[in-house]
């Protein structure tokens, strides 16, 4: 089933009238950023949500599909927020407090104070809004689903243009996950600065380096 504005309308009813949906990619990559997003809709669009049909958890969608519902975020939202938080960080914080790091940066960068937050799961102990995290929030919640298309189509662009970078590693294809072939191109070439060197893989090959 799609995601739908239900938990929105649940807030609205309870007077908040801006909503915030967050999610973010790459927290499991094995190189490149972290990167979240905040969305907020009109409460009107809310309201008669199929405007916004064809947005979905990016998980569920093609890379066109993908490239499709972030262009119908950027039409509708009233605002959207990125936070990106890179790998070096990523190793410094640990992936959680990276990814919350990421979240609060999104929310910085909306031009609007939301008045409560629709989350993937997480919450972010030390903001003071009201919070509902939902499991699996991207399939849910429309307003998450938005925030994952922004969050997974801004990733991807920032790993085909390190692809550039660093061609040798394949990011343009496997966008910094654990696939065969990154990993064979790690064995080959060792890690590069976008690598996260506190992931086991990255751990296990500076063992077998020692």
């Amino acid at each position: 089933m799609a995601p739908t504005c239900e938990y929105e309308r649940e807030l609205v009813a309870q007077g908040y009238q801006v909503i915030a949906g967050l999610d973010e990619a790459g927290r499991g990559c094995w190189a490149g950023p972290v990167v979240a997003a905040a969305v907020v809709f009109p409460r009107d669009l809310l309201m008669r949500s199929e405007t916004l049909y064809g947005i979905d958890d990016s998980k569920q969608l093609s890379a066109l599909a993908r490239e499709q519902g972030y262009a119908q975020v950027r039409r509708w939202a009233t605002g959207i927020g990125v936070g990106i938080v890179p790998a070096y960080l990523i190793d410094a914080f640990g992936i959680i407090a990276a990814t919350r790091l990421a979240m609060m940066v999104a929310l910085l960068q909306l031009p609007c104070q939301p008045h409560a937050l629709l989350l993937d799961a997480l919450v972010l102990p030390t903001l003071r809004l009201p919070q509902q995290p939902l499991i699996k929030g991207d399939a849910r919640s429309l307003s998450i689903a938005a925030a994952s298309l922004v969050a997974k189509v801004t990733r991807d662009r920032l790993m085909q243009t390190a692809d550039q970078a660093f061609p040798v590693y394949g990011f343009a294809a496997h966008k910094g996950y654990g696939t065969a072939q990154h990993k064979r191109m790690l064995d080959q070439h060792g890690a590069c600065g976008l690598h996260r060197r506190t992931f086991a893989p990255l751990l296990a090959l500076q063992a077998e380096g020692a």
